[in-house]
Protein backbone atom coordinates (compact mmCIF):
# COMPACT_ATOMS: atom_id res chain seq x y z
CA UNK A 1 0.00 0.00 0.00
CA UNK A 2 2.82 2.39 0.82
CA UNK A 3 4.45 1.92 -2.59
CA UNK A 4 1.09 2.68 -4.28
CA UNK A 5 0.85 5.98 -2.38
CA UNK A 6 4.39 6.89 -3.44
CA UNK A 7 3.55 6.17 -7.06
CA UNK A 8 0.46 8.36 -6.78
CA UNK A 9 2.47 11.18 -5.25
CA UNK A 10 4.99 11.06 -8.07
CA UNK A 11 2.31 11.59 -10.72
CA UNK A 12 1.99 15.20 -11.86
CA UNK A 13 -1.06 14.66 -14.05
CA UNK A 14 -3.55 17.48 -13.47
CA UNK A 15 -1.28 19.40 -11.06
CA UNK A 16 -1.19 23.19 -11.45
CA UNK A 17 2.27 24.64 -12.05
CA UNK A 18 3.31 28.30 -12.14
CA UNK A 19 6.56 29.08 -13.97
CA UNK A 20 8.03 32.59 -13.82
CA UNK A 21 10.29 33.65 -16.66
CA UNK A 22 8.47 30.97 -18.64
CA UNK A 23 8.63 32.47 -22.13
CA UNK A 24 12.21 31.62 -23.13
CA UNK A 25 15.31 29.65 -22.18
CA UNK A 26 15.10 27.29 -19.21
CA UNK A 27 11.68 28.70 -18.29
CA UNK A 28 10.20 27.77 -21.65
CA UNK A 29 11.82 24.34 -21.48
CA UNK A 30 10.28 23.94 -17.99
CA UNK A 31 6.82 24.86 -19.26
CA UNK A 32 7.25 22.28 -22.02
CA UNK A 33 8.44 19.61 -19.56
CA UNK A 34 5.50 20.08 -17.18
CA UNK A 35 3.07 20.19 -20.11
CA UNK A 36 4.37 16.80 -21.25
CA UNK A 37 3.53 15.55 -17.73
CA UNK A 38 -0.10 16.59 -18.24
CA UNK A 39 -0.03 19.56 -15.84
CA UNK A 40 -2.11 22.72 -15.89
CA UNK A 41 0.34 25.51 -16.70
CA UNK A 42 0.46 29.16 -15.65
CA UNK A 43 3.14 31.01 -17.64
CA UNK A 44 4.50 34.28 -16.26
CA UNK A 45 6.82 36.73 -18.04
CA UNK A 46 6.87 40.42 -18.97
CA UNK A 47 6.49 40.28 -22.76
CA UNK A 48 3.02 39.49 -24.11
CA UNK A 49 4.23 38.33 -27.52
CA UNK A 50 6.61 35.78 -25.98
CA UNK A 51 3.88 34.67 -23.57
CA UNK A 52 1.48 34.07 -26.45
CA UNK A 53 4.07 31.96 -28.28
CA UNK A 54 4.63 29.78 -25.21
CA UNK A 55 0.89 29.53 -24.61
CA UNK A 56 0.50 28.18 -28.16
CA UNK A 57 3.14 25.56 -27.34
CA UNK A 58 0.98 24.37 -24.42
CA UNK A 59 -2.10 24.24 -26.61
CA UNK A 60 -0.23 22.15 -29.16
CA UNK A 61 0.59 19.74 -26.32
CA UNK A 62 -3.12 19.71 -25.43
CA UNK A 63 -2.86 20.92 -21.84
CA UNK A 64 -4.79 23.65 -20.05
CA UNK A 65 -2.72 26.81 -19.74
CA UNK A 66 -2.97 30.56 -19.18
CA UNK A 67 -0.38 33.29 -19.69
CA UNK A 68 -0.17 36.19 -17.23
CA UNK A 69 1.99 39.22 -18.01
CA UNK A 70 4.03 39.63 -14.81
CA UNK A 71 7.02 41.66 -13.69
CA UNK A 72 8.22 39.63 -10.70
CA UNK A 73 10.10 42.63 -9.32
CA UNK A 74 6.69 44.13 -8.43
CA UNK A 75 4.92 42.46 -5.50
CA UNK A 76 1.45 43.49 -6.66
CA UNK A 77 1.96 41.81 -10.04
CA UNK A 78 3.04 38.56 -8.37
CA UNK A 79 -0.05 38.75 -6.14
CA UNK A 80 -2.13 39.13 -9.29
CA UNK A 81 -0.39 36.09 -10.79
CA UNK A 82 -1.40 34.00 -7.77
CA UNK A 83 -5.00 35.21 -7.95
CA UNK A 84 -5.24 34.47 -11.68
CA UNK A 85 -3.83 30.97 -11.20
CA UNK A 86 -6.31 30.13 -8.41
CA UNK A 87 -9.23 31.71 -10.27
CA UNK A 88 -8.48 29.54 -13.31
CA UNK A 89 -7.44 26.25 -11.69
CA UNK A 90 -8.60 26.44 -8.07
CA UNK A 91 -5.17 25.83 -6.51
CA UNK A 92 -1.41 25.97 -7.04
CA UNK A 93 0.55 22.74 -6.53
CA UNK A 94 4.00 23.74 -7.78
CA UNK A 95 5.63 27.17 -8.10
CA UNK A 96 8.87 27.53 -10.06
CA UNK A 97 10.88 30.68 -9.32
CA UNK A 98 12.90 31.01 -12.52
CA UNK A 99 12.74 34.59 -13.83
CA UNK A 100 16.14 36.26 -13.70
CA UNK A 101 18.33 38.87 -15.38
CA UNK A 102 22.05 39.52 -15.51
CA UNK A 103 24.36 42.49 -16.10
CA UNK A 104 28.03 41.79 -16.89
CA UNK A 105 30.89 44.26 -16.95
CA UNK A 106 33.02 46.38 -14.66
CA UNK A 107 31.02 47.06 -11.50
CA UNK A 108 31.44 50.86 -11.66
CA UNK A 109 30.67 51.06 -15.39
CA UNK A 110 27.25 49.41 -15.18
CA UNK A 111 24.56 52.06 -14.47
CA UNK A 112 23.24 51.93 -10.92
CA UNK A 113 19.68 51.68 -12.25
CA UNK A 114 20.63 48.33 -13.83
CA UNK A 115 22.30 47.07 -10.64
CA UNK A 116 19.19 47.93 -8.67
CA UNK A 117 16.87 46.25 -11.17
CA UNK A 118 18.96 43.06 -11.17
CA UNK A 119 18.39 42.92 -7.40
CA UNK A 120 14.68 43.67 -7.77
CA UNK A 121 14.12 41.00 -10.43
CA UNK A 122 16.34 38.24 -9.06
CA UNK A 123 16.27 38.57 -5.28
CA UNK A 124 12.99 40.44 -4.79
CA UNK A 125 11.37 38.37 -7.55
CA UNK A 126 12.09 35.10 -5.73
CA UNK A 127 11.07 36.73 -2.44
CA UNK A 128 7.77 37.91 -3.94
CA UNK A 129 7.08 34.43 -5.29
CA UNK A 130 7.74 32.75 -1.95
CA UNK A 131 5.84 35.43 0.00
CA UNK A 132 2.76 35.07 -2.19
CA UNK A 133 2.61 31.30 -2.62
CA UNK A 134 3.70 29.92 0.78
CA UNK A 135 0.47 31.09 2.50
CA UNK A 136 -1.48 29.28 -0.24
CA UNK A 137 0.53 26.12 0.38
CA UNK A 138 -0.13 26.40 4.11
CA UNK A 139 -3.88 26.72 3.50
CA UNK A 140 -3.75 23.64 1.26
CA UNK A 141 -1.32 21.93 3.65
CA UNK A 142 0.80 20.98 0.64
CA UNK A 143 2.80 22.47 -2.21
CA UNK A 144 6.28 22.63 -3.69
CA UNK A 145 8.35 25.79 -4.24
CA UNK A 146 11.24 25.15 -6.64
CA UNK A 147 13.96 27.76 -7.04
CA UNK A 148 16.24 27.75 -10.09
CA UNK A 149 19.16 29.36 -8.27
CA UNK A 150 22.26 28.38 -10.37
CA UNK A 151 25.74 27.56 -9.10
CA UNK A 152 26.00 31.31 -8.65
CA UNK A 153 24.55 30.63 -5.21
CA UNK A 154 27.86 29.01 -4.24
CA UNK A 155 30.48 30.74 -6.41
CA UNK A 156 30.69 34.23 -7.94
CA UNK A 157 30.34 34.95 -11.65
CA UNK A 158 33.31 37.09 -12.74
CA UNK A 159 32.42 40.70 -13.55
CA UNK A 160 28.83 40.11 -12.48
CA UNK A 161 29.05 41.28 -8.87
CA UNK A 162 25.42 42.25 -8.29
CA UNK A 163 24.07 39.16 -10.09
CA UNK A 164 26.29 37.07 -7.80
CA UNK A 165 25.00 38.95 -4.75
CA UNK A 166 21.41 38.07 -5.70
CA UNK A 167 22.19 34.37 -6.14
CA UNK A 168 23.99 34.15 -2.79
CA UNK A 169 21.02 36.03 -1.30
CA UNK A 170 18.42 33.67 -2.79
CA UNK A 171 20.27 30.69 -1.39
CA UNK A 172 20.42 32.22 2.09
CA UNK A 173 16.77 33.25 2.04
CA UNK A 174 15.59 29.80 0.97
CA UNK A 175 17.82 28.07 3.54
CA UNK A 176 15.98 30.04 6.22
CA UNK A 177 12.52 29.43 4.74
CA UNK A 178 13.22 25.70 4.56
CA UNK A 179 13.50 25.81 8.34
CA UNK A 180 10.28 27.80 8.69
CA UNK A 181 8.21 25.23 6.78
CA UNK A 182 9.91 22.20 8.33
CA UNK A 183 6.83 21.46 10.47
CA UNK A 184 4.68 21.08 7.33
CA UNK A 185 5.25 17.52 6.14
CA UNK A 186 3.86 18.08 2.65
CA UNK A 187 5.26 21.53 1.90
CA UNK A 188 8.71 21.58 0.32
CA UNK A 189 11.23 24.16 -0.82
CA UNK A 190 13.70 22.71 -3.33
CA UNK A 191 16.70 24.53 -4.80
CA UNK A 192 18.40 23.71 -8.11
CA UNK A 193 22.00 24.76 -8.82
CA UNK A 194 22.72 24.36 -12.54
CA UNK A 195 25.75 25.65 -14.45
CA UNK A 196 25.64 28.07 -17.40
CA UNK A 197 22.87 27.18 -19.84
CA UNK A 198 22.80 26.88 -23.63
CA UNK A 199 19.76 29.14 -23.61
CA UNK A 200 18.76 32.61 -24.78
CA UNK A 201 19.67 34.03 -21.36
CA UNK A 202 23.13 35.15 -22.44
CA UNK A 203 21.85 36.84 -25.60
CA UNK A 204 19.25 38.75 -23.56
CA UNK A 205 21.56 39.84 -20.72
CA UNK A 206 22.97 43.33 -20.19
CA UNK A 207 26.60 43.69 -21.33
CA UNK A 208 29.02 46.52 -20.61
CA UNK A 209 32.76 47.30 -20.97
CA UNK A 210 32.97 45.68 -24.41
CA UNK A 211 31.61 42.31 -23.35
CA UNK A 212 30.05 40.61 -26.36
CA UNK A 213 30.28 36.84 -26.18
CA UNK A 214 28.22 33.79 -27.03
CA UNK A 215 27.37 30.76 -24.91
CA UNK A 216 30.31 28.34 -24.55
CA UNK A 217 29.70 24.95 -26.19
CA UNK A 218 30.07 23.03 -22.90
CA UNK A 219 27.02 24.83 -21.42
CA UNK A 220 24.17 22.64 -20.16
CA UNK A 221 21.12 21.78 -22.22
CA UNK A 222 18.09 23.77 -20.89
CA UNK A 223 15.84 20.76 -21.48
CA UNK A 224 18.09 18.66 -19.21
CA UNK A 225 17.79 21.35 -16.53
CA UNK A 226 14.01 21.46 -16.98
CA UNK A 227 13.90 17.67 -16.53
CA UNK A 228 15.63 18.11 -13.16
CA UNK A 229 13.04 20.70 -12.13
CA UNK A 230 10.33 18.16 -12.93
CA UNK A 231 12.29 15.58 -10.94
CA UNK A 232 12.21 17.91 -7.92
CA UNK A 233 8.45 18.26 -8.34
CA UNK A 234 8.09 14.47 -8.25
CA UNK A 235 10.61 13.83 -5.48
CA UNK A 236 11.38 17.08 -3.62
CA UNK A 237 14.76 17.48 -1.96
CA UNK A 238 16.44 20.45 -0.32
CA UNK A 239 19.23 20.97 -2.86
CA UNK A 240 20.08 19.44 -6.21
CA UNK A 241 23.06 19.82 -8.53
CA UNK A 242 21.65 18.69 -11.88
CA UNK A 243 24.86 17.36 -13.43
CA UNK A 244 28.44 16.43 -12.64
CA UNK A 245 29.79 19.70 -14.09
CA UNK A 246 27.81 21.94 -11.75
CA UNK A 247 28.89 19.94 -8.69
CA UNK A 248 32.49 19.80 -9.91
CA UNK A 249 32.68 23.56 -10.45
CA UNK A 250 31.36 24.29 -6.96
CA UNK A 251 33.70 21.75 -5.32
CA UNK A 252 36.73 23.09 -7.21
CA UNK A 253 35.85 26.64 -6.23
CA UNK A 254 35.58 25.49 -2.62
CA UNK A 255 39.17 24.15 -2.80
CA UNK A 256 40.75 27.02 -4.76
CA UNK A 257 38.45 30.05 -4.38
CA UNK A 258 41.06 32.76 -4.91
CA UNK A 259 42.78 31.03 -7.83
CA UNK A 260 39.46 30.29 -9.58
CA UNK A 261 37.95 33.78 -9.35
CA UNK A 262 41.25 35.51 -10.19
CA UNK A 263 41.82 33.27 -13.23
CA UNK A 264 38.23 33.66 -14.43
CA UNK A 265 38.41 37.43 -13.95
CA UNK A 266 41.69 37.61 -15.89
CA UNK A 267 40.03 35.69 -18.72
CA UNK A 268 37.12 38.14 -18.75
CA UNK A 269 39.49 41.11 -18.83
CA UNK A 270 41.18 39.61 -21.87
CA UNK A 271 37.80 39.15 -23.56
CA UNK A 272 36.93 42.77 -22.84
CA UNK A 273 40.06 43.89 -24.68
CA UNK A 274 39.54 41.56 -27.63
CA UNK A 275 35.82 42.27 -27.99
CA UNK A 276 34.39 45.70 -28.59
CA UNK A 277 30.66 45.24 -28.30
CA UNK A 278 28.40 48.22 -27.74
CA UNK A 279 27.00 48.53 -24.19
CA UNK A 280 23.46 47.18 -23.94
CA UNK A 281 20.96 47.03 -21.09
CA UNK A 282 19.51 43.82 -22.57
CA UNK A 283 16.36 42.60 -20.86
CA UNK A 284 17.12 44.07 -17.43
CA UNK A 285 14.82 47.10 -17.78
CA UNK A 286 12.37 45.73 -20.34
CA UNK A 287 11.03 42.42 -21.62
CA UNK A 288 13.29 40.12 -23.61
CA UNK A 289 13.54 40.81 -27.35
CA UNK A 290 13.44 38.05 -29.93
CA UNK A 291 14.34 35.25 -30.20
CA UNK A 292 11.78 33.80 -27.78
CA UNK A 293 13.05 30.25 -27.75
CA UNK A 294 14.78 27.67 -25.58
CA UNK A 295 18.25 27.56 -27.15
CA UNK A 296 20.75 30.36 -27.67
CA UNK A 297 23.66 30.65 -30.06
CA UNK A 298 26.93 29.00 -29.04
CA UNK A 299 30.43 30.23 -29.83
CA UNK A 300 31.44 26.82 -31.21
CA UNK A 301 29.62 23.62 -32.24
CA UNK A 302 28.16 21.75 -29.28
CA UNK A 303 30.22 18.62 -28.47
CA UNK A 304 28.57 15.24 -28.04
CA UNK A 305 27.70 13.97 -24.55
CA UNK A 306 30.59 11.47 -24.74
CA UNK A 307 33.01 14.29 -25.54
CA UNK A 308 31.63 16.36 -22.68
CA UNK A 309 32.06 13.44 -20.26
CA UNK A 310 35.62 12.93 -21.46
CA UNK A 311 36.36 16.64 -20.96
CA UNK A 312 34.88 16.58 -17.45
CA UNK A 313 36.85 13.44 -16.59
CA UNK A 314 40.06 15.04 -17.85
CA UNK A 315 39.49 18.25 -15.90
CA UNK A 316 38.59 16.26 -12.78
CA UNK A 317 41.79 14.20 -12.96
CA UNK A 318 43.86 17.32 -13.58
CA UNK A 319 42.34 19.16 -10.63
CA UNK A 320 42.70 16.12 -8.40
CA UNK A 321 46.38 15.96 -9.34
CA UNK A 322 46.77 19.68 -8.55
CA UNK A 323 45.01 19.25 -5.22
CA UNK A 324 47.04 16.26 -4.02
CA UNK A 325 50.29 17.76 -5.33
CA UNK A 326 49.53 20.93 -3.40
CA UNK A 327 48.77 18.96 -0.23
CA UNK A 328 51.93 16.89 -0.66
CA UNK A 329 54.05 20.00 -1.10
CA UNK A 330 52.61 21.56 2.05
CA UNK A 331 53.17 18.34 4.00
CA UNK A 332 56.80 18.14 2.86
CA UNK A 333 57.32 21.79 3.76
CA UNK A 334 55.83 21.29 7.23
CA UNK A 335 58.00 18.19 7.74
CA UNK A 336 61.14 20.09 6.70
CA UNK A 337 60.35 22.83 9.21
Amino acid sequence: MKSENNLEKRSLQGKTVVVTGGSSGVGRATVEAFALEGCNIVIAARGQEALDETLNLCRELEVKAIAVATDVSKAEEVDNLVKRAILEFGRIDIWVNNAGVMASGKFEEIPMTLHEQVIKTNLFGYMHGAYSVLPIFKEQNEGILINNVSIGGFMPAPYSAVYSATKFGIRGMMECLQGEISDFTDIHIANLYPQIQRSTGNAHSAKYSGLDFKVPPFAADPRDTAAKIVELAKQPKKDLFPDITSRLLVNVYGMFPKAIINTASAGMRMMMKLKNGEPTSGNVLESSPEPHQIYGETSLPVPSKKTKLAMVAGVTLGLAYMFFTSRSSRSNKDAAE
